[in-house]
């Protein structure tokens, strides 16, 4: 199932903030976007997730092709999101729900799995992540790090075509970090339809079947993560330069 974007853009407080965007993205293959701070990154992964709303520009996933130039209906929202799940820098997990119940709500409420299915399932995902024995924990008893892998059994379980991450581990410190990349590194290396944005230089290069570079809200790179870090355009060698710690640094 591939994902397509034609010229989308989008305007905050009448600024252009993604500017004539298209691209496309296939299943099976890790992307990353990387770029500058107000490049437009998370913007643009908000848009595929209609969190925000494009004022120009096509979508179009399966069956479906949204215009933005006309009204989407709740409906719409709905399907689009089923297939494009969306893990957060801060977590979102409900409070008042343990571990497991958080990760079973959205197949029992929105795709109408039977409670069981969907207690089996989230165990299942909750040992795939680490968290075989935090089942019944509640947010507040979790470390950010085991709330982010919740997160991302939450987004699992509800069988996403494509898998949304907003800079997954900005919220926490460097040891609870390395938990969170792990598991995404495995759900990398299955193969899984992810979109990243991150500012982890090095987890990119690790991780990314492929690589998007954006700067002032349009796309200056498209393509593999080889070719990215051996790119010879200054500005993306200043930016990766930008993100390394050198000897001289220090």
């Amino acid at each position: 199932m591939k994902l397509i974007l034609q010229n989308i853009s989008k305007l905050f407080d009448n600024q252009p903030v993604l500017k004539d965007i298209s691209v496309d993205f296939t299943q099976g293959e890790t992307t990353v976007i990387l770029g500058p701070s107000g490049s437009g990154k998370s913007t643009l992964l908000r848009c595929i997730n209609l969190l925000e709303l494009p004022e120009q520009g096509i979508l179009e996933l399966n069956h479906l092709s949204l215009d933005f130039t006309q009204t989407i209906h709740k409906k719409t929202k709905q399907e689009v999101r089923k297939n494009t799940a969306m893990v957060f820098q801060n977590f979102n997990l409900f409070s008042h729900l343990t571990a497991i119940e958080n990760v079973m709500e959205g197949p029992i409420t929105v795709l109408k799995k039977e409670k069981e299915l969907a207690r089996q399932q989230a165990q299942e995902l909750l040992d795939m992540v680490g968290l075989a024995d935090k089942y019944d924990s509640y947010p507040s008893r979790l470390s950010g790090g085991q709330q982010q892998r919740v997160a991302i059994a939450r987004a699992l379980a509800m069988e996403p075509a494509y898998l949304l991450f907003d800079e997954p581990t900005s919220a926490l410190d460097p040891e609870l970090e390395i938990e969170v990349l792990r598991v995404l590194r495995r759900l990398a290396h299955a193969d899984l339809s992810m979109i990243l944005v991150t500012h982890n230089i090095d987890f990119a290069r690790l991780v990314a079947d492929r690589i998007l570079f954006l700067e002032d809200g349009g796309i200056l790179f498209d393509g593999t993560t080889k070719n990215f870090f051996e790119s010879d355009n200054p500005r993306i060698q200043r930016f990766i330069h930008s993100l390394k710690l050198e000897e001289e640094d220090v």
